[in-house]
């Protein structure tokens, strides 16, 4: 294990192991926390194919973990699962928890422009240049085998940096994303707080632009979106699935956009469906 991981938890799980690190950030500037669940194979010593989860708002790293009952099938189907956090914390800026759609909790997935916040609320270069490096030298995981899936807040992450980082995730889905955030108050609050007034900079982390954008399908094998009908925040118009499905059909990006009755934007909603996300990186980890 590199020292430059700090071994918090461990917990065996489905015959693999639940841990947690903390890791002093250079791109955040303070210490980051994230987990891990390595299925069997990890823990005996094999190199595994793994899957990113990005959260929702006012989620941490250990959410998804506790609350998705994703572990029995990636350890079937041996898959690693790695959870970032959805922001820096303790940076102790001005009103930085105030607000639960931004701040702490609200990373959104970018790197800010905007004072204060420019200084700490880097989670794309953390993601990318820091996180997904430092667990391909530090654990037994296969780097060149990445899932990208997401909740939400983190639906919008995975979907925005699938499409800006080409070839370095193999496979993308994601639970009731915010698919147009351009468009939706959640993300002109963040991106006017993130990037300033330039909506131009706004169009590069709007997942439905960036797709439209594209001269081909960028992953031909398909993209899976699950979004729940009884959502109060797709009626909010927070979401918008329909502005990303047809942007899809623009271009012929395959996509599956299955609307589930009954189901709202909770973690019973992700319990329900995250075996056939699972299998789905699966699938195309293992094509890759």
């Amino acid at each position: 294990m590199s020292a430059l991981l700090e071994l918090q938890d461990v917990h065996a799980c489905f015959g693999g192991a639940q841990r947690s690190y903390r890791h002093a950030s250079r791109e955040i500037g303070l210490p980051m926390k994230f987990g891990v669940f390595l299925p069997p194979q990890a823990v005996q010593g094999r190199r595994v194919p793994a899957v990113l989860f990005l959260a929702g708002l006012t989620c941490n790293e250990e959410t998804f973990l506790i609350k998705a009952g994703a572990q029995r099938m990636a350890a079937e189907l041996g898959l690693a699962l790695i959870a970032p956090d959805t922001s820096p914390r303790g940076a102790n800026l001005p009103d930085e928890a105030a607000d639960w759609e931004f701040g702490v909790g609200a990373g959104f997935y970018l790197d800010a422009t905007q004072e204060p916040w420019a200084r700490y609320w880097r989670m794309e270069s953390y993601l990318l240049q820091e996180l997904l490096p430092l667990v391909g030298v530090s654990l037994p995981i296969d780097t060149t085998r990445l899932g990208l899936c997401g909740h939400s807040m983190g639906g919008h992450g995975a979907l925005t940096l699938a499409l800006r980082h080409p070839g370095k995730f193999k496979s993308l889905s994601a639970f009731a994303p915010i698919s147009h955030p351009t468009q939706c108050a959640w993300g002109q609050k963040a991106f006017k707080g993130y990037l300033g007034d330039d909506e131009v900079r706004w169009a590069q982390h709007d997942a439905t632009l960036l797709m439209q954008r594209q001269a081909q399908a960028p992953y031909p094998g398909g993209i899976l979106i699950d979004q729940g009908m009884a959502d109060k925040f797709l009626f909010d118009k927070q979401l918008l699935p329909e502005a990303f499905e047809a942007a899809c059909q623009h271009i012929g990006q395959p996509l599956t956009l299955r609307r589930q009755p009954g189901y709202d934007h909770g973690y019973y909603f992700i319990q329900s469906f995250i075996d056939d996300h699972l299998r789905h990186h699966a699938a195309q980890l293992a094509a890759a």
